[in-house]
């Protein structure tokens, strides 16, 4: 059931939320709106694989 729930998450963010690693972004120089999305998606991500 989480395993599922958190596959999901990911579908949704992949569809909603921006991808940095494409835009290349810095991290050194990300907002703290940017570094939140990433440790977001970094979340779902590791409990997808989980």
């Amino acid at each position: 059931m989480k395993k599922t729930f958190f596959k999901f998450l990911s579908k949704v963010n992949k569809l909603i939320l921006p991808s940095y690693t494409k835009q290349k972004l810095d991290l050194s120089k990300a907002s703290k709106l940017q570094m939140a999305i990433f440790g977001w998606k970094v979340f779902v991500t590791k409990n997808t694989l989980n």
